[in-house]
């Protein structure tokens, strides 16, 4: 395909009439947006950030393109990310900036990751790095360098002004089900929050796709990286913790201590795993805990892989107060899992990791059952659409 340009302010009457009405309803909204119109755009390269600079360059706003220079060598995320964010603000006619983030993503990622993984949990990086790399950083330097406000991404969320006297944002799922990716963003603080445009929360992937194709944007077939970023870079995530953790033997074993098999380090597995245990068993078998102590991974048939409560801490409130009374909630303790019901009961607060900026603890008493509750993953709060708030599995209740 070759490319073509993206409409520009001037002849955004034109893109309209041509366009869906999902994305012609999107236009309309970024026109009618209050206050400052200068916004710096994350850009990774892929076609969701490149359509969300199109949007907002056809919308009238004055837009330049910022991508955080994350790791050097292969993958999406670094030589190819770098050189199609480029492309794409080239092809929009407007300033693009490389931030050379390395350093920061190797403290604040990598040394993360290492140090969970080695302690026997299933560490969660990408809200991590929504807060400590990305949406806060890039703001930071969007500011102090080019003397702009705001910051759009091509994340499917929603965020509005909570209306309830208190200068708080709310933070909603994107409309697309299927793309929603809200739960990775809910470790974002107010004063980030409020100053964030999202302009394809209200689309699905489906319309992205096509309205990047009618655009001719280079990116527009790009295909979408399936695994982590860091995955990515090294080939797989196991090539990643390799590079960074020596082998440590141990042994596989049911509850009550029965040795079933070995393994070659606690990081190379998953609570709810069952595929490539190396064990076998009269019935299927799950990673049930990873106990690092002991240096043991222990197994159990999935009847009693399933927790009923946990704990959760370092929670960041979104959108509502604390609150000091227990609340219903529907709660997400993976990406793809479906909310569930569950009673979330305030806890004292603790000090500690997070102390300072993330001291809220509560306890999560599920209506049924739930597999696959891992140390380490976020379980994030809702009301319907309304991101409340979500934490850091902490222990089974």
């Amino acid at each position: 395909m070759s490319p073509a340009a993206a409409p520009t302010s001037s002849d955004t009457t034109t893109a309209t009439s041509t366009t869906s009405p999902e994305v012609a309803a999107v236009l309309a909204r970024l026109r009618a947006w209050p206050g400052e119109r200068r916004v710096a755009v994350g850009l990774s390269g892929g076609v969701d950030s490149s359509l969300t600079a199109a949007l907002l360059v056809a919308a009238g706003w004055e837009v330049e393109g910022l991508t955080l220079w994350l790791m050097s060598g292969k993958g999406s995320c670094c030589a190819e990310g770098l050189v199609d964010a480029a492309g794409i603000c080239d092809q929009l006619g407007v300033p693009h900036h490389v931030v050379d983030s390395r350093a920061r993503f190797q403290e604040q990622i990598v040394g993360f990751l290492v140090e969970g993984y080695g302690e026997g949990l299933t560490p969660l990086p990408c809200s991590r790095c929504n807060r400590a790399v990305k949406f806060g950083p890039m703001l930071e330097w969007a500011e102090a360098e080019r003397g702009i406000g705001r910051l759009a991404t091509g994340h499917y969320a929603r965020q509005r002004p909570a209306g309830d006297g208190a200068d708080r944002h709310q933070l909603l799922r994107g409309l697309d089900p299927l793309k929603d990716q809200s739960y990775f963003l809910y470790d974002l603080p107010q004063t980030v929050l409020g100053r964030l445009v999202f302009p394809l929360g209200e689309l699905t992937k489906e319309a992205t796709r096509a309205e990047a194709s009618r655009l001719g944007l280079r990116t527009a077939e790009k295909p979408e990286s399936q695994d982590l970023c860091l995955a990515d870079h090294h080939g797989s995530m196991r090539a990643f913790l390799d590079a960074y953790l020596p082998p440590r033997q141990g042994e596989i074993v049911l509850a009550d201590g029965t040795v079933l098999g070995s393994h070659d380090g606690l990081e190379h597995f998953t609570i709810g795993q069952r595929k490539g245990l190396g064990v076998a068993w009269s019935e299927p078998l799950h990673v049930v805990r990873l106990d690092a102590a002991m240096n043991r991974v222990v197994v159990a048939p999935r009847r009693e892989a399933t927790r009923q409560a946990c704990e959760v801490g370092a929670i960041n409130w979104v959108s509502i107060a604390p609150p000091d009374q227990p609340i219903a909630v529907e709660v997400q303790v993976r990406y793809r899992s479906l909310p569930e019901r569950a009673l979330l009961t305030p806890l004292a607060e603790t000090a500690g990791d997070h102390a300072a900026e993330r001291p809220h603890r509560a306890r999560l008493d599920f209506a049924e059952p739930q597999f696959s509750v891992a140390p380490g993953q976020a379980a994030v709060f809702y009301g319907g659409d309304v991101l409340l708030g979500g934490g850091l599995i902490q222990a089974d209740g």
